[in-house]
């Protein structure tokens, strides 16, 4: 590589660094305890909850939800992945914002209400948002994805810029007879090296996990749409089919497949005459992509199902990366232990920076007094 170009990649590796790195070591340090958020906010009276075939009737338990709330409605369901509960959110209007909304949560084997936290307070629910969206909405998500470009950007540099330095020293070599600066330059290279390729796919799927609010709107402005337009509902004012029925016919429509939430009409994954389920497969893959499937409201008939587009597909591929929660324990500490070397890696970035910055600015005054000792 010529001198020419590898000043020009060193610029870059340089500015798209220093724009995102405070906003990367944010997200960091926000990501740290979300790796740990069920072990940090544990839920004695949900996680003693067994898996058994015995279901209640959803019906009495959102008769409850709303009885306790008098005046709100009911836009979804939400059921856990894992353990036998549903979380039933009331809210002013079926539109309303979710951090709105108040949870009640059942086993769904008695109908029984359970003792549960709000998900939208607390520390862990502070991390997530400063993490998905600086308490910004949609404006933050997509700005922080903008910051997640810049740092891909940044690992890619540094990745050219790392083999014409690699060729002057062995690989892992310290040089600490040198100064503190060169020492943390060769740690700071040796960290970035070893943490590449987990950096960049964490880097490039959180980008990606950005870009959900806008795929779940292409994704109701036109596989929605369509499916609703083929199959237009037969709902006539207040009149819905029971969501008992609802739930049976769609696990009926979609063997081998699990509800995981259903939204009522009205709401934004829904339209006015259709209840909208979303289910997934029980294999590690298949439980993280959702296959859509309509609900006629007036008659609780399914009347469309379909998989998921590519780009919403990709997006619920690349969570479990994103997030490491998808083999237990072991591999959360691991992400825990690569997240605080990535923690240092960005600190001995900015400073490499700032050391750089003041040698040239001792190197620029001592400059000017000598110029101005030599006029004298």
């Amino acid at each position: 590589m010529t001198a020419r170009r590898l000043r020009w990649w060193s610029w870059i590796h340089k500015w798209s660094s220093l724009v995102c790195t405070i906003f990367a070591l944010l997200l960091c340090l926000t990501g740290l305890p979300l790796i740990f958020h069920e072990e940090l906010e544990p839920n004695p009276a949900i996680d003693k909850v067994a898996e058994s075939g015995i279901r209640a009737s959803v019906d009495t338990m959102i008769a409850e939800a709303l009885a306790e709330r008098p005046g709100e409605v009911v836009p979804y369901l939400f059921y856990d992945r894992e353990k036998p509960i549903v979380k039933i959110p009331t809210a002013v209007s079926m539109t309303s914002a979710p951090d709105t909304f108040f949870y009640k949560v059942f086993d769904v084997r008695t109908g029984k209400a359970l003792s549960a936290d709000q998900p939208n307070e607390g520390f862990i629910y502070v991390m997530l948002r400063l993490h998905a969206d600086l308490f910004a909405g949609i404006k933050g998500t997509l700005f922080l994805g903008g910051m997640g470009l810049l740092l891909t950007v940044s690992i890619l540099s540094g990745m050219v810029l790392y083999g014409p330095f690699a060729r002057r020293l062995r690989f892992g070599e310290i040089r600490k007879r040198h100064s503190n600066r060169l020492r943390w330059l060769d740690l700071h290279n040796l960290l970035g090296i070893i943490t590449l390729a987990w950096f960049g796919i964490v880097t490039l799927t959180g980008v990606i996990n950005t870009l959900a609010a806008p795929i779940e709107l292409m994704w109701q402005s036109n596989q929605l749409l369509d499916m609703a337009t083929q199959n237009r509902g037969q709902a006539q004012g207040d009149r819905k089919a029971p969501v008992d029925l609802v739930l049976a016919n769609v696990r009926a429509a979609v063997p081998g497949m699990t509800v995981t939430t259903l939204a009522f009409p009205g709401s934004p994954f829904s339209t006015p005459t259709h209840y909208a389920a979303f289910l997934t497969g029980d294999a590690p893959l298949t439980s993280r992509i959702l296959k859509p499937a309509l609900i006629d409201a007036a008659s609780g008939e399914v009347v469309a199902v379909r998989d998921m587009p590519w780009y919403a597909t990709a997006l619920f591929v690349s969570q479990p990366l994103h997030f490491g929660d998808y083999g237990g324990l072991p591999l959360k500490i691991i992400w825990a232990v690569l997240d605080i070397v990535t923690i240092i890696i960005l600190i001995s970035g900015l400073y490499l920076w700032l050391a750089r910055w003041r040698t040239r600015r001792t190197a620029a005054a001592d400059m000017r007094a000598a110029s101005t000792g030599f006029a004298r």
